[in-house]
């Protein structure tokens, strides 16, 4: 009962830090804007500034959900992956998920100069690179699954997946090398991600993917905490070994795939994320870890955003710049400390 009321308390306290660190998000950026002022916004008050009103419900709100659903997805397919593979340096983007959105994005943007350049610059605009992004890590997810089905162990397939990166981060490189020095840029400039490019009805997609990985992810919670005393146990718990690796596949892919299709690959998030909760609440149960993570890395990316648009600054720093910043920290930290972690 005391164990239930302390984390009863600590998501709390987390849910009060998430609503503290989502509205200093929508008040600070390259224009202050009072606290009183935008909740009267958020709350249906119209502001004598329209200047204001508009930043608020056009750029700042989706951006913060937008941080809002990145943090969480990407730090819990993080979770999901470590579990998966037991092995604590997993991340979200170990079965090549991420550098098939990048493949998507390279042959858009790169291979678009093989044809007209007319043709070219109609094809290229956000909806379009979601589009390409979206196909390019769905077909590598879909390629993780085939493979998934033949093959029994987890190890295996993890080297499989990170085959398939491979792959696809070469195909992408012989792309750079031919292609003109404006596409280069471009390309490299989605690299960076970003959390400011969503519309609503793009934000409203990115829900709905982020929302069936979760449903899978809760779904998959009791195969979850066998996997980490082994997929012998798991079976003889009589866990189907292979819908449940199948299930925790695709909800990776849902997550990782549609965060990095509509915001590009951010880094360290779910890598960081994952080890700082099983820290704080010091438990490998995952009725506990996933929520925990979807807040945590809630939080850690709406900090990590409202420190790269520089308040009070017109220039915006690259959100993965950022995100390095705290996760490389957090990993070398990791591999250091003394203590064995628990998997």
């Amino acid at each position: 009962m005391q164990v239930e009321k302390t984390y009863r308390t600590s998501f709390l306290l987390l849910l009060l830090v998430l609503v503290i660190t989502f509205i200093t998000n929508i008040c600070l950026g390259s224009v202050s804007i009072p606290v009183s002022k935008t909740l009267h916004s958020i709350f249906g008050g119209s502001l004598e500034n329209t200047a204001w009103e508009y930043i608020i419900w056009n750029y700042r709100l989706p951006k913060a959900f937008t941080a809002l659903l990145v943090g969480s997805g990407l730090a819990l397919s993080g979770l999901l992956m470590q579990t998966l593979f037991r092995n604590p340096l997993a991340g979200p983007f170990v079965l090549g998920i991420s550098s098939g959105a990048s493949l998507g994005a390279a042959i858009l943007i790169m291979g678009s100069a093989t044809f007209t350049s007319w043709l070219g610059i109609t094809l290229i605009n956000d909806v379009s690179l979601a589009l390409a992004s979206s196909m390019g890590s769905f077909l590598v997810l879909f390629c993780v699954l085939l493979i998934a089905r033949k093959v029994k162990d987890s190890m295996a397939l993890l080297i499989i997946g990170l085959m398939f990166g491979s792959i696809t981060a070469a195909i992408v490189s012989v792309l750079s090398y031919f292609t003109q020095a404006e596409k280069l840029q471009q390309f490299v400039y989605w690299s960076f991600g970003s959390v400011g490019n969503l519309s609503w009805h793009q934000l409203l997609l990115l829900l709905t993917l982020v929302c069936l990985g979760i449903f899978l992810s809760v779904l998959s919670i009791k195969p979850l905490n066998a996997f980490l005393l082994g997929e012998n146990y798991a079976r003889s718990l009589g866990i189907n070994l292979v819908s449940s690796r199948f299930k925790i596949i695709v909800a990776t892919g849902l997550l990782a795939g549609g965060i990095t299709a509509f915001a590009g690959p951010i880094a360290f998030i779910g890598l960081a994320v994952p080890h700082l909760t099983r820290q704080v609440f010091n438990t490998t149960e995952h009725r506990i870890l996933v929520p925990a993570v979807l807040a945590y890395g809630a939080i850690l990316m709406l900090v990590c955003d409202t420190i790269a648009q520089l308040p009070n600054n017109a220039n915006v720093l690259p959100i993965n710049a950022i995100t390095s910043i705290f996760g490389a920290p957090v990993v070398i930290w990791l591999l250091l400390r003394k203590r064995k972690m628990v998997f």
